[in-house]
């Protein structure tokens, strides 16, 4: 084939390039156009979304969510109507083969982040916890709940940073919220010498730990006694206090029982006792260091007098 002929071939090729083009141009055009329109409509009908969620005091991440759910399946039936006025029904259905493959792929690759993205939807929608609430982990991490997305949860710890928990973590292991119930007990346990009335001590710390800024007063001061210790017999002052989200007054309240307790200890003489260790000499034990000492001089004494 010379050059001429060639040349010829291309410029006809080129001519039916041309010519199908142009044909194929108005349904290009329109087809760009109901692109644009459902790109359009669903910035719209998201914003308006969001905004009527929220109107209906549905919470700010579970609004997000949902309006972005909607724009995404505005846009996704745009670009299926665009690609059908282009006559690429084929090319859809070999697209959506690919991407079903290409989902699966990545399912295994990011298996952890897929399970905290849906946890995080549970998380979302249930609301175990909110913003606000003091919660604690399985694994310790224990503070208040500063923001919540789809793949984590920030919480702020009492000691100032900001620790990121997985999502999963808390949607498949147990964690505790302080905060839901409202209020929360505080537990001061204390011990007393075994000389004391027992009686006498049970009113005086019921009395001294009825006196703790936010007591719930509906609920009365329990004590309970635990046992014989070592050095003491130990029992426990039970209070019941209000633990809203604007309410967290826990430790200073707890600071407050046990300065109380000391303090009306003290002004009647009951003594809690520190750690006594008594030492027993002799094979059985019970004897007394004195005696031991006399013991021992006796038998040294009749060794002497033998010699």
């Amino acid at each position: 084939m010379d050059s001429s002929k060639l040349l010829q071939t291309l410029l006809e090729k080129l001519e039916q390039w041309i010519t199908s083009f142009v044909g194929y141009l108005p349904n290009l055009v329109m087809a760009m156009l109901i692109f644009f329109l459902f790109l359009f409509v669903a910035r719209f009908i998201e914003k308006f979304s969001k905004r009527q969620l929220l109107k209906v005091h549905l919470d700010e991440t579970i609004s997000g969510f949902l309006s972005r759910l909607i724009f995404l399946a505005i846009i996704v039936a745009g670009v299926m109507m665009s690609l059908s006025i282009l006559n690429l029904t084929g090319t859809v259905t070999s697209i959506l083969a690919g991407l079903g493959i290409i989902g699966l792929a990545l399912g295994f690759a990011f298996q952890d982040t897929a399970a905290n993205f849906m946890s995080g939807i549970y998380i979302t929608f249930q609301q175990p916890y909110a913003i606000g609430d003091v919660i604690e982990t399985h694994d310790g991490i224990m503070g208040n709940v500063v923001d919540i997305d789809l793949r984590v949860t920030k919480v702020k710890t009492f000691d100032g940073p900001i620790v990121y928990v997985p999502n999963r973590f808390l949607f498949q292991e147990n964690f505790t919220n302080y905060t839901e119930e409202g209020r929360r007990r505080i537990r001061v346990d204390v011990g007393v010498s075994y000389g004391e009335d027992l009686e006498k001590v049970e009113l005086i710390a019921l009395e001294a730990a009825r006196d703790v800024p936010g007591r719930i007063r509906e609920e009365d001061v329990s004590l309970f006694w635990k046992g014989f210790g070592d050095s003491s017999i130990d029992f426990s002052v039970n209070i019941w206090l209000e633990y809203s989200r604007e309410n967290r007054e826990y430790i200073r309240a707890k600071n407050q029982a046990i300065k109380n307790i000391k303090k009306a200890f003290d002004a009647n003489g009951i003594m809690i006792p520190f750690p006594i260790r008594t030492l027993d000499f002799g094979i059985k034990g019970g004897v007394q260091l004195h005696e031991q000492m006399i013991k021992t001089d006796k038998i040294r004494s009749m060794g002497a007098g033998k010699d």
